[in-house]
């Protein structure tokens, strides 16, 4: 542990002209006592670590000294790609060797550009959970993401319905999904191989294997997601609705729906009147969602059928006639 340190310490003070003893305690997570005791353990070992005092001093390294223990490690050279979302690597329990990986490779450029990582973070930020929601991590993530990377079979048990299931699973890859964490796996004992998706905040136990599994190289995680992803969006949209749309309800229709079925709406929509509007089939989940959707559109959208909805927007026009009648 104190080893880590110490060269952490080595790193942080080659990326940068100088350090205080405050901000080398902030970066390691410890008391400043404890930096200089380690400045002076590094001294003794021969790295020329110069402490200078006063209001402006702080540690530096003396003579243009290089370390040459900038060699990434498997772990930090893959976490390195992921070190643009600093909340997902935390959640995955990364953080500590992004932290290495990127120290290492600042230790690594030349002086005039030993800026550029602070410059890209300062103009770069991937905030991945939805709004008006709070972020939770699935207490088990840090364990299937170990699995992930080490392509370790894991046992599995999750909520289905109203019981448990339990399964051997290969964790082939995650997504992170508007701050939801999925896991894409292979299941051997079920549909002889297939890859499913699984919701980890659905777990409620997890095991690490012994054994490992031979990735099937043809395996392409974005492309698995993407397909998944429209397959689930279409399966829910079981209803259908005709409408009519203004120019502006037309704009606005894939800001109110799935987009999936937007797109499909659009694509067969037939050609547009003396005002510009359109008919559209629109698929959606239920009429009570339609509802809720289209009320997004306000006069830009016309239900023409199902008379039910339709008679439902007629309620809702003449309450709001009655709200808003001239006092």
């Amino acid at each position: 542990m104190r080893a880590a340190r110490l060269i952490k310490m080595v790193l942080l003070l080659q990326s940068r002209p100088a350090m205080t003893a405050a901000e080398l305690a902030r970066e390691l997570q410890v008391s400043e006592r404890t930096v200089t005791r380690d400045a002076q353990a590094l001294s003794e070992a021969g790295v020329p670590v110069y402490a200078e005092r006063g209001r402006a001093g702080g540690y530096r390294l003396v003579g243009g000294y290089r370390t040459r223990l900038t060699g990434l490690a498997r772990g930090e050279a893959e976490a390195l790609f992921l070190s643009g979302v600093p909340g997902a690597l935390s959640e995955m329990g990364l953080a500590d060797v992004a932290s290495a990986a990127r120290l290492k490779v600042s230790a690594a450029l030349a002086p005039s550009v030993r800026d550029a990582p602070r410059a890209a973070a300062q103009r770069f930020h991937l905030d991945a959970p939805a709004w008006f929601r709070e972020p939770e991590a699935p207490a088990l993530l840090p364990l299937i993401a170990e699995a992930v990377w080490d392509d370790r079979r894991v046992r599995a048990r999750y909520r289905r319905g109203d019981g448990e299931a339990e399964r051997e699973l290969e964790p082939y890859g995650l997504v992170l999904k508007a701050g939801v964490w999925y896991l894409c796996a292979r299941v051997e004992a079920d549909g002889g191989g297939a890859f499913r998706t699984y919701r980890i905040d659905r777990f409620v136990g997890a095991e690490s294997l012994t054994d490992r599994f031979s990735r099937d190289e043809g395996f392409d995680l974005p492309g698995f997601w993407a397909d998944q992803a429209e397959r689930f969006a279409r399966s829910i949209l079981r209803s259908e609705v005709v409408v009519r749309l203004s120019e502006a309800g037309v704009r606005g229709l894939p800001h109110a729906v799935e987009p999936v079925a937007a797109r499909d709406a659009l694509a067969t929509a037939g050609e547009a009147d003396e005002r510009g509007w359109v008919t559209v089939t629109l698929r959606v989940e239920s009429q009570v969602v339609a509802h809720a959707q289209l009320t997004a559109l306000g006069a830009e959208a016309e239900v023409v059928s199902p008379e039910p909805l339709r008679g439902r927007f007629a309620e809702d026009a003449a309450r709001l006639a009655e709200l808003y009648r001239p006092r």
